[in-house]
């Protein structure tokens, strides 16, 4: 199982932003040295008080110079938000620097600021991502083409270079709503899911119903699903549960603010955002939030954590976020990893 680590290098009260690019840094070599599988980048516009990372793909070219086996993703690269045709260049091109090592997760975001600031309507970004997608494709298959679409045109482009990776980088696109579950397990992509928004039985149903629509639609394998999760490791299960507390509650009642600010905007979906899950992230209690949403505990609890989810979900990958909220010390955050590289991973290879 892949065990991968999710970043945003993220702001804080106190620290400026030359210190979050370096504390960012300092957690890549260190997954680089204990070693972790990947690092996974978000891509975040316009919020100074949560993260750097509005450049993430720039941040791949320099962490594929600094590092010699660790993989690095996006997690998500937003498609509408760019030139698909500069994405596929500065795609490939990373693919070459890491030398073969780029992981391309892509999405649209749940959020709708971003497109509010970059003047692009929210309501298109559907078909905004699929149109994307194609020429992105189409471009790296390293010949002239051309592309007439509803939001985008090419007239005889030939992107250059290809990826290194042949025929592209691995594809892995984010999974948030019932019908995009279905969706991309009929086109046979590896998706990530999380359980903000869902809980475990309705993941599991999801995860269940792509790998059906994966099976009937003829592909190979059963599919290939990655959980992003909140992830804490302490040496005593008090400490694993004391130290992240004030981190994830702010996590939480962060993202049920997001949710709540986003309802009613034109192209968010009831399934998306208007169907309660605001004011259910903001009450949940610090049990609730163990039991169903995140994996704190020791080593031997967070293997049986992973093992429990891995049976209920069929998981290929864990994308552990390690300072969700923010407000984890550096120090007690390369513990933690630690703990999860020397005794949790093991078990699971």
């Amino acid at each position: 199982m892949h065990f991968g680590a999710f970043m945003e290098f993220g702001s804080r009260a106190g620290v400026g932003e030359a210190q979050a690019f370096k504390e960012g840094f300092r957690m890549v070599d260190a997954a680089e040295e204990m070693g972790l599988d990947g690092v996974w980048l978000a891509e975040l516009h316009f919020n100074p008080t949560r993260s750097v990372m509005s450049s993430p793909i720039v941040i791949a070219s320099s962490i594929a110079t600094r590092t010699k086996r660790l993989r690095v993703g996006m997690a998500v690269y937003v498609l509408p938000l760019s030139n698909p045709l500069r994405i596929a260049e500065e795609v490939a091109t990373v693919d070459h620097i890491s030398e073969g090592r780029f992981e391309f997760g892509i999405g649209r975001s749940g959020f709708a600021r971003s497109y509010d600031v970059f003047g692009i309507a929210y309501d298109e970004s559907q078909e905004r991502f699929a149109e994307s997608l194609e020429i992105i494709l189409q471009a790296w298959e390293g010949k002239e083409f051309s592309y007439q679409g509803k939001h985008y045109n090419v007239e005889n482009a030939t992107v250059t270079p290809a990826p290194y990776q042949q025929p592209h980088p691995p594809l892995r696109i984010a999974a948030n709503s019932s019908e995009t579950f279905t969706r991309l397990g009929q086109a046979g992509h590896p998706i990530f899911v999380g359980l903000r928004g869902m809980d475990i039985p309705e993941l599991r149903q999801n995860v269940e119903e792509y790998r059906r629509s994966w099976k009937e639609a003829g592909h190979a394998g059963k599919g290939d699903v990655s959980l992003r999760i909140p992830v804490y490791a302490g040496e005593t299960k008090e400490q694993s549960m004391d130290e992240p507390f004030d981190s994830i509650s702010g996590y939480f009642g962060r993202m049920g603010s997001l949710y709540r600010d986003q309802a009613g905007k034109a192209g968010l979906g009831v399934t998306e955002l208007a169907d309660g899950r605001a004011d259910r992230l903001a009450a949940l209690s610090y049990d609730e939030m163990l039991e169903t949403k995140i994996a704190f505990g020791t080593a031997e609890g967070l293997v049986d954590r992973f093992t429990q989810l891995k049976e209920e979900l069929g998981l290929d990958g864990i994308v552990a976020e390690l300072n969700p909220g923010g407000l984890i010390p550096e120090e007690r955050v390369l513990r933690s990893l630690r703990i999860v590289t020397e005794k949790v991973m093991p078990a699971f290879k």
